[in-house]
């Protein structure tokens, strides 16, 4: 673990936000490389990526306090001027937003543009995820695996006291102050989510007939992904009995791109097909 990398003056530069820059830069390269292929401006995707980081943190905070409300009420100023508190699904939509209120400004087609994003909103994903392990957030449960990692001086560390705060299991005879070794599931998003973006690079020259399915594709598998990896994470919110919220938007978003996909499908049976 390495939360802080280093200090100039009185200002700290953590690990998770030079993975968040290397992610947004990372993503933004990736979409500039595939908007150009596509025969598109690929300085849209440098634009775009201003549009998304401004949008996705914004959406990323009102998700977290959202989500912890009553601590949220308890102590605003804190909540909202942290540096931590940024939640994935907050930041994804509102960064959608975002992009697509750009896209409407610049009169981009939607679909061709949203297939040139979709690897980059994978590979950027997988470089985030690199930043919450280096910082220690959004750890699993605990777990005697041989790759299981403890979380000393995490964002909470990983102690038994925090584990049960998160609803975890843990026997009563271990302390609250020791630390425990648990699933390190963002490297598990990370590694899944390399497998999304290969997958994508060989769907792609296969789907470029069909604008907007390779957008699909990233969504529905992002969503698998989320929801199978939510299985090991320490969690406090999930209201569904076994369920979190993470994974009801999981389904909800597989379900949409499933749904997108059929109603795109039959609209181009309905084109008549070019010579």
């Amino acid at each position: 673990m390495y939360p802080i990398l280093f200090t100039i003056g009185g200002l700290q530069i953590t690990s998770f936000g030079v993975m968040i820059a290397l992610s947004f830069v990372g993503a933004a390269w990736m979409v500039a490389r595939a908007l150009k292929r596509a025969g598109y401006d690929p300085e849209h995707a440098w634009d775009m990526s201003g549009f998304a980081a401004l949008g996705g943190i914004l959406g990323a905070k009102i998700y977290y306090l959202l989500l912890n409300f009553p601590e949220t009420m308890a102590n605003p100023a804190d909540a909202i001027f942290s540096r931590s508190g940024l939640v994935w699904y907050g930041g994804f939509i509102g960064g959608a937003l975002a992009v697509l209120f750009r896209i409407r400004q610049l009169k981009i087609p939607v679909w061709p543009y949203a297939d040139a994003v979709a690897p980059g909103l994978a590979l950027g994903y997988a470089i985030g995820r690199v930043g919450c392990f280096l910082v220690g957030d959004d750890y699993g449960s605990p777990t005697t695996a041989p790759w299981a990692v403890a979380f000393p001086q995490g964002a909470p560390p990983s102690t038994a006291g925090n584990l049960r705060a998160f609803g975890e299991n843990v026997p009563s005879s271990i302390p609250d102050f020791q630390v425990m070794s648990v699933h390190p599931t963002q490297l598990y998003e990370t590694g899944i989510t390399l497998i999304i973006l290969a997958v994508l690079l060989k769907l792609r020259p296969r789907l470029a007939t069909q604008p907007g399915m390779l957008f699909l594709a990233w969504l529905a598998m992002a969503g698998v992904e989320r929801f199978i990896v939510e299985i090991f994470r320490a969690k406090d919110d999930r209201f569904f009995g076994a369920i979190s919220m993470a994974q009801m938007i999981s389904l909800g978003l597989i379900a949409l791109a499933i749904a997108l996909a059929a109603t795109l499908q039959r609209r181009a049976a309905t084109v008549p097909a070019r010579a």
